[in-house]
């Protein structure tokens, strides 16, 4: 602020609340000119004034959005944009992130440097608020005292979950047989508090695994199996059973593999799981999915993808037929591209219909269709009836076998767009996978509008991240120029907190295959994966392991990391 004037804009605002009297507002511009510290700080530090109504008053100043955050969580997904450092010292707290412009309280809202290094570091448009220092310092105390270390086995079991069960209408739970053994209560509690467990740590899988003289209980964060402390093997029965009650399961059978799925309320979420139980020698095995469709993403440019498979992608299902394979190993993102790509796609003139097996996500607006192999609704017998109900655009989950495949080519040559999946490792395979299942290379070539291949990549985590030299012989080993590298700084896993092992949250990279008059005809000539691979990389295509070191380089992952998921590339 400019040196204070008692008949300046900002004292005029706080004579015309009444927050401070003209003696009082006198005293404190003597006191903030002898001291240099800034007349609103004095207002609160002298008790002359509330720090609500001083924050009020900045905001009619500066014509910006008051905010409280006496109730407010800091929500882990936005602070982890920033280090721990960076908030407490510039006394600033990201509230709210929608697309790339970021909500940021601040209790000094004239610190304009600040503004343009946090629009700098995020990458983010930064939109500010002002709020009082001391209710962001106290959201800051919270990320400290928030537990992020695995589960309390003592405390939970004192304490009750914020958990609810969402029950679909029809379904009849007998409650009297959940609360049927005194053990019951405690139970309930401690699976709540595994499911929460789970949310708070965007595990994308639980793991309850019985051994001989234990449980063990894993959760699968962002992709790597982390092991929390376990409930005692004494309670194994029964939060098995209370896992098949909230998933419709019959609690008697345990001899034979279930599957089933229920929903919760927690966290302010609201997540589908996914149950599987498998018998083993020592009891039934469970592994439960996270569904959370808040996580999907709305687009693919929300994906975060570099700008080259952006390209490539948009492009392709910009096409107004022809046929888009995204492959991949399990666990690799496929089904999330696919769902962002129909969410750019879905519009009222267009008919989008899928066959998925399982559906994991209900989107508005698009009509899926569940396979059921047990009457006969297989991935070939659902495309058939998909194609007599006029679609535009039709997402088969997977092409497993020569039927589906030459149905769904079949169908993108007669005028529809089609979208699905297929193993293979990289995008030149999957022309040579579809064509070893039967598809006649002039069929494929005149379909095929691009192939893709993807991978998860975990980020490191901004808080902890650290920088580390590599030596020549790593280079060596894997195969990479050194001087790719020049005068870029990288960093590996660090350990904090707020993270695990160093690493917080995944991304995507992507190889993509745009079939283009020459590759159409290199497949025609009957090109192995090899050729087709060079043949797309003299069209400008990035192959998966450039693209994981280009991540490397931008600091973004570690090396161990990339190579984790392209070194063999």
């Amino acid at each position: 602020m400019a040196k204070n004037d008692i008949t300046g804009k900002f004292s005029s605002i706080l004579l015309k609340r009444e927050i401070v009297t003209y003696e009082q507002l006198q005293d404190a511009i003597r006191e903030s000119d002898a001291s240099g510290t800034r007349l609103e700080k004095v207002l609160v530090e002298k008790q002359m004034a509330t720090a609500e109504a001083v924050t009020l008053a900045l905001a009619e100043y500066l014509h910006i959005r008051p905010l409280s955050l006496r109730n407010f969580t800091p929500p882990t997904h936005l602070v982890e944009l920033l280090p721990r450092e960076t908030l407490s010292k510039r006394m600033i707290m990201p509230v709210c992130r929608v697309g790339k412009t970021l909500t940021v309280a601040f209790g000094d809202p004239f610190d304009l440097t600040t503004i343009d290094e946090l629009s700098t570091e995020t990458g983010l448009n930064i939109t500010l608020v002002v709020a009082p220092e001391n209710e962001i310092q106290e959201s800051i105390a919270k990320l400290s005292a928030e537990p992020t270390q695995g589960l309390d086995m003592e405390e939970l079991m004192r304490n009750e979950s914020d958990v609810q069960i969402v029950e679909e209408a029809d379904e009849d739970l007998n409650l009297d047989e959940m609360l049927e053994k005194a053990e019951g209560a405690p139970v309930i509690r401690m699976v709540n508090m595994i499911l929460v467990e789970a949310l708070r740590t965007s595990a994308s899988d639980i793991h309850i695994e019985p051994m001989e003289k234990s449980i063990r209980l894993r959760y699968r964060i962002d992709g790597a199996l982390v092991e929390r402390p376990a409930p005692p093997k004494s309670l194994q029965a029964a939060i098995t059973s209370r896992i098949k009650i909230m998933s419709d399961l019959d609690i008697a059978e345990r001899r034979a593999p279930q599957d089933g799925r229920f929903n919760i309320k927690a966290l302010g979420k609201e997540v589908d799981l996914r149950v599987s139980i498998l018998p083993t020698v020592h009891g039934e095995k469970i592994v439960m999915r996270t569904l959370d469709k808040s996580s999907l993403s709305p687009s693919l440019t929300a994906l975060g993808l570099d700008p080259v498979s952006e390209r490539s992608m948009t492009y392709a299902i910009q096409q107004p037929h022809g046929i888009i394979l995204v492959t991949g190993p399990t666990g690799s993102g496929k089904t999330t591209t696919l769902y962002s790509c129909l969410q750019d796609l879905n519009r009222v003139d267009r008919n989008i219909i899928t066959c998925e097996d399982p559906v994991e996500y209900q989107l508005a607006g698009i009509n899926q269709v569940q396979i059921n192999d047990d009457v006969g609704l297989s991935f070939a017998s659902a495309l058939r009836s998909i194609l007599r109900q006029d679609p535009d655009i039709v997402l088969v989950g997977e092409i497993r076998d020569k039927i589906t495949a030459e149905i769904a080519v079949k169908a993108a040559l007669t005028g529809h767009l089609v979208l699905s999946t297929l193993h293979t490792n990289d995008a030149a395979g999957a022309v040579t996978r579809l064509i070893d299942m039967g598809i006649e290379p002039f069929m494929l070539g005149s379909a095929l509008v691009c192939a893709q291949a993807q991978r998860l990549y975990r980020k490191l985590c901004p808080a902890c991240k650290k920088p580390v030299a590599l030596t020549p012989d790593i280079f060596e080993v894997n195969h990479i120029d050194p001087d790719f590298f020049a005068d870029a700084t990288i960093y590996d896993a660090g350990h904090c907190p707020r993270c695990t092992n160093g690493y917080k949250g995944r991304g995507a990279i992507m190889e993509v295959l745009l079939v283009d008059e020459e590759i159409r005809r290199g497949i025609l000539s009957g090109m192995n994966t090899g050729e087709i691979r060079a043949l797309g990389a003299q069209r400008g295509m990035v192959n998966l392991k450039q693209a994981g070191l280009t991540r490397v380089k931008q600091g973004i992952t570690s090396l161990e990391a990339a190579l984790a998921v392209t070194g063999g590339e």
